[in-house]
């Protein structure tokens, strides 16, 4: 393989200099480079073929858990590539220790990667280059500067009547126009028209056109210097460890605490969490081998023909990594701050590094436990809580994902979204008022839409074999057992195959899942475990028979579970980009393979409705979606008994507190 001359710079460090680096840590910047040399250097590589990604091609669990006694020798990368010229992907295996090139496996023929950060770019300007998107827009509004048209790139999906464009690499922008060069576009959507772009050729190929509705006549601005006046009676809050945080970060191994874990980063999924354990009377317990949002959909519930092909597949189309924002102390982030940058390249194999993709700190959560006893009135017991945060936020082009890991003294670990930005609306035509949405200004509507999040949640609770029990609440009859009619019980089903595993949340029943390793025994005789349990939550309203749905049948149900395997990733397929159908969770569980008591990985499907309101426009007060995991029967009584008590405060007005 012919090697660049500068390539000795970059590569990687000989095995035995790193073998205290944990081998799940992301690929570094010299390693992201060193593969792009690599993929440079294979013969049908043209100056048309872009990168898709670049991520860690993640060593066995075996040798994972045998580190560090046993140093992992390999260092592997995989790439997705695109020949944009014979429209055809490909997945790339690279030895960065060997510096060389493993094998090559070409995607099935049609199937569209993930739109790099170059093509969404290339897109915009693509369209604004276009003759006949130009005499569109003249002939809707008359002369309009370019320079002043918003365009978002919106993947194109799949309909079942698409066969002119069948088998192109293709997206349907939408498109806005602003009132100057800082406005907010999206206040003034271009209802009527629809180019759709080529991004082989990098071409407007036509322009859709669904008639012509009126600009919507007000600005909606969001931003600090154009909204009027501000408030001015918030005093300023700070938050500040005059020691510096409780954490120690080693490269990106973290210790918390108790709690051990490493945090990833890759283009497609984000932030991902591997080899989570919890230091417990001095032995490190295994809890959570791999965790990390696989896909997401977001279907729009508007018919009208501008609305109805939205769908948005923000992972496998668009990826939540190359979308993370750089974060910014004091807005996004709040306190005692510590920040990893991502390491990325972009399609052409530029480095691309998003300083400050990850945020790390700390945070008082209110009160861990507290008792008082009437009989000592002067000496309660109260802990305060903390929590360790780790966060990513992705910018998807209008709507904005705030990604949380939480990790607590008591045992708990939480995942939660935050969903904010910007709705994705449409205009309406004067007194118009669209079924299928909610009016937010004049002339502006919001259609209604759905999200669904797909996690993928690798078990290994102290080890790698367990079960998992669906677990719902039964009332008992009332008999000469039960005369009063009170008891109720949790009655537990072992799940045996992935078909009797397929389930969906049950508010009836209070339905949680019970992970457990059945040859591990607590002190009382039971098998150690933790308790998923799901927030709130969401069905889809769209019918099965909607196109989004066949190729997004991961949305069918809350609870899929699945023997590990390591090729099984991303629940929508690895090229969900206008599939035909799905790839990922449906046809893997066809084969009702066992899952007790072995390797096996939850996946967890969530959703929020979001029927608009005004309150929601121009930018979208946060909202909150996630589930929790809960230590039952993991540790032998409450995890957090042994926290210290607060050091006593001072009130600016009421002068000391007693010991708390």
């Amino acid at each position: 393989m012919n090697q660049a001359p500068e390539l000795s710079t970059l590569t990687f460090t000989a095995p035995d200099q790193r073998r205290f680096d944990h081998p799940l840590e992301p690929l570094t910047e010299r390693e992201v480079q060193q593969s792009v040399e690599l993929l440079r250097s294979m013969a049908d590589w043209t100056p048309n073929t872009r990168i898709i990604s670049i991520t860690l091609k993640e060593p066995s669990k075996s040798a994972v858990y045998a580190w560090p006694s046993a140093p992992v020798s390999e260092r592997l990368a995989s790439a997705v590539i695109m020949h944009n010229a014979r429209n055809r992907a490909a997945t790339v295996t690279l030895d960065l220790e060997a510096d060389r090139v493993v094998s090559v496996q070409l995607a099935p023929e049609g199937a569209q990667p993930t739109l790099s950060v170059d093509e969404q770019i290339e897109c915009e300007q693509a369209v604004l280059a276009s003759e006949e998107f130009r005499q569109a827009l003249e002939r809707h509004y008359g002369p309009v500067d370019p320079a002043l048209v918003m365009v978002d790139i919106w993947s194109a999906g799949h309909y079942g009547d698409d066969d002119q464009d069948s088998g192109k690499r293709l997206t349907r922008p939408l498109c806005f126009l602003r009132s100057d060069p800082t406005d907010n576009g999206y206040a003034r959507p271009i209802e009527g028209i629809r180019p759709i772009v080529d991004l082989n050729s990098m071409k407007v190929v036509r322009v859709e056109d669904y008639g012509k509705w009126p600009l919507p006549p007000e600005s909606a601005n969001y931003s600090a210097n154009r909204v009027g006046k501000l408030r001015d009676d918030i005093k300023p809050l700070a938050i500040t460890q005059s020691d510096g945080p409780s954490f120690r970060l080693e490269g990106h191994q973290i210790s918390w605490q108790k709690w051990k874990f490493v945090i990833g980063f890759n283009a497609r999924e984000g932030l991902t969490i591997h080899h989570v354990r919890y230091v417990d009377s001095g032995q490190e317990r295994s809890i959570l081998y791999r965790a990390s949002l696989t896909e997401m959909v977001v279907p729009y519930g508007d018919p009208r023909p501008t609305q109805a092909r939205k769908n948005a597949f923000d992972v496998g189309e668009y990826g939540m990594g190359v979308c993370a924002n750089g974060l910014q102390l004091g807005c996004d982030c709040l306190g005692d701050i510590t920040y990893l940058d991502a390491n990325l390249c972009d399609s052409r194999g530029r480095a691309l590094t998003i300083p400050n993709a990850i945020c790390i700190h700390e945070e008082d959560y209110g009160i861990l436990w507290k008792h008082t006893d009437r009989r000592l009135p002067d000496h309660p017991e109260v802990r305060r809580s903390r929590r360790l945060v780790v966060s990513s936020i992705s910018t998807v082009e209008n709507y904005e994902y705030g990604f949380y890991w939480y990790f607590y003294q008591d045992g708990n670990i939480e995942f939660q979204i935050k969903l904010t930005g910007i709705l994705s609306l449409g205009a309406t035509h004067p007194d118009a008022r669209p079924p299928h949405g909610a009016m937010v200004a004049p002339r502006v509507y919001a259609p209604n839409h759905q999200h669904f999040f797909n996690m993928r949640l690798d078990f290994d609770i102290d080890g790698q074999r367990n079960t998992i029990h669906q677990v719902d609440v039964v009332a008992d009859p009332v008999d000469e057992q039960n005369p009063f009619g009170n008891a109720f019980r949790a009655r537990a089903t072992v799940l045996r195959s992935e078909k009797q595993a397929c389930a969906n949340l049950n508010p009836a029943t209070a339905r949680t899942w019970r992970i457990i390793n059945p040859s591990r025994k607590n002190r009382l005789g039971e098998p150690v475990g933790y308790k998923f349990i799901p927030g709130d939550n969401a069905v889809p309203f769209a019918s099965p028979e909607a196109w989004w749905r066949k190729r997004a049948r991961f949305v069918d149900h809350h609870v899929w579970v699945t023997p590990f395997h390591e090729s099984e990733n991303f629940a929508a397929g690895d090229f969900p980009n206008q599939s035909l159908a799905d790839h990922g969770l449906s046809t893997w569980v066809e084969a009702d393979r066992p899952i007790e008591d072995t390797d096996t990985v939850l996946w967890y499907t969530f959703g929020q409705t979001h029927i608009p309101r005004p309150e929601d426009y121009p930018v979208m007060p946060a909202a909150y979606i996630g589930f929790l995991l809960k230590p039952s029967g993991f540790f032998e009584c409450n995890p957090g008994v042994d926290v210290p008590p607060s050091a006593a405060a001072k009130h600016a007005s009421n002068g000391t507190c007693g010991h708390c």
